[in-house]
């Protein structure tokens, strides 16, 4: 492949699969709170969020492109002690591959409830349709096909909340001081656990890992597809950073001093003001697309991190690949359609992602410093900085996420 200029469209590649799967509903909906209850005095957190967000993501690109391995197969690769492997293996597959299919009905009936508030129809059946949209664009097994789509919506959500924020006119002083001046308000604690948690997602590393080696191929030299990836990368999240803080900005300028109760059901009204009779329709386009585009990459990232740890192929028509998705996808569309609310199976997920991330991101950071791996590309100490930084903080948030979840269980 040349170094001739890429278009814009050529530029974006597996980095937009990241930014749609942590833009789902839940994170929507945490920003908007964020925004309304405490302004801009947590940006900070949303700027931490991003940039630990590309730390890891670049190191998961980078160990994709160098060893051609996922994240899960590297990690085969690297621990060799046999008790220490097959935990790191059942770690991976409970918790990244029950906890996907607990989240993905939040995906789902975010979609759908999108699609009920604008228009007729039940839940049920918007659960269903999405849920077969989503599979079909699974069952393809055209990457390409698969990523165009996902290109096409997350830029979507991103024109759809940026325009409602440029609307608004958020004043650039209040945002500043969030920025510059980090703390966490009376109350605060948990809505900043949740933000960081809803952008750092621990599954994204394993998705990231395996889906840049269907974007570059082995043929192209590593540097230029390590640049390329990087600008990927960059761009992307970026977007994913822009979206969150147009919600934030929103509900904050819409909410926050005003007086005016905030809850789940006034996140489509905290736009009427600017939009009038369309705020509906308007975020009912931004949920909808955030809710189906987290609902295609939950499946495909769960899939590619449990067959690289059982040692499955990881390709999109492998047999054992179409199975994971397909058992994720079914049960977030059974538990959406049926309107069950699976509370202790989205606590046991969130008691499982907080142990998750910090063990991922560990090991990722013990992997990439590994020079019969990675060789000349393995971390340096900036990047070890940056890592270590983020797995305390990760180690931090995890705990917090178990003390919440323990207590919800134990009320």
């Amino acid at each position: 492949m040349s170094d001739q200029p890429k278009t814009l469209r050529q530029r974006f590649g597996p980095g937009l699969l990241v930014t749609a799967a942590f833009i789902g509903p839940g994170t929507i909906t945490t920003a908007s709170s964020a925004g309304a209850h405490y302004g801009f005095a947590l940006l900070w957190a949303l700027l931490f969020s991003v940039l630990a967000t590309f730390v890891l993501q670049e190191m998961s690109a980078r160990l994709g492109l160098v060893t051609r391995r996922g994240l899960a197969e590297a990690m085969r690769a690297h621990f060799s002690n046999p008790v220490f492997g097959r935990l790191a293996i059942l770690l991976v597959v409970i918790a990244v591959g029950l906890g996907n299919a607990a989240y993905e009905s939040g995906n789902i009936a975010g979609a759908a409830m999108a699609l009920t508030a604008v228009g007729a129809g039940h839940p049920a059946a918007w659960s269903i349709l999405i849920g077969l949209i989503a599979g079909g664009l699974l069952a393809s097994g055209r990457y390409q096909a698969l990523e165009r789509t996902l290109v096409v919506l997350v830029l979507l959500m991103a024109a759809v909340f940026t325009l409602t924020a440029v609307l608004v006119a958020p004043p650039l002083g209040a945002m500043l001081e969030g920025v510059l001046r980090p703390g966490i308000p009376p109350g605060a604690s948990l809505v900043v656990v949740a933000l960081i948690g809803t952008t750092v997602v621990p599954y994204n590393l394993f998705l990231h890992a395996s889906a840049v080696t269907r974007k570059w191929p082995e043929s192209l030299p590593v540097g230029q597809a390590l640049r390329e990836s990087r600008l990927d990368s960059a761009l992307s999240i970026g977007i994913g950073g822009v979206v969150t803080l147009a919600v934030m900005s929103t509900a904050a300028a819409t909410f926050f001093g005003s007086g005016e109760a905030f809850a789940a059901g006034s996140l489509a009204r905290q736009l009427e003001p600017l939009l009038g009779p369309a705020a509906p329709w308007v975020f009912a386009c931004g949920l909808f697309a955030a809710g189906l585009t987290s609902a295609i990459t939950a499946p495909l990232a769960a899939a590619w991190a449990v067959c690289g740890a059982l040692g499955w192929r990881t390709s999109l028509d492998a047999p054992g690949f179409r199975l994971v998705w397909l058992l994720v996808l079914l049960t977030g569309t059974l538990l959406a359609a049926t309107g069950t609310r699976p509370v202790q199976a989205i606590l046991f997920a969130q008691a499982a992602n907080g142990l998750l991330l910090p063990v991922v991101a560990l090991f990722l950071l013990l992997v990439m410093n590994s020079r019969a791996l990675l060789g000349g590309h393995r971390n340096r100490w900036l990047a070890n900085g940056f890592g270590g930084l983020v797995v305390l903080v990760a180690t931090a948030l995890g705990g917090l996420r178990l003390i919440e979840a323990a207590g919800r269980l134990a009320g």
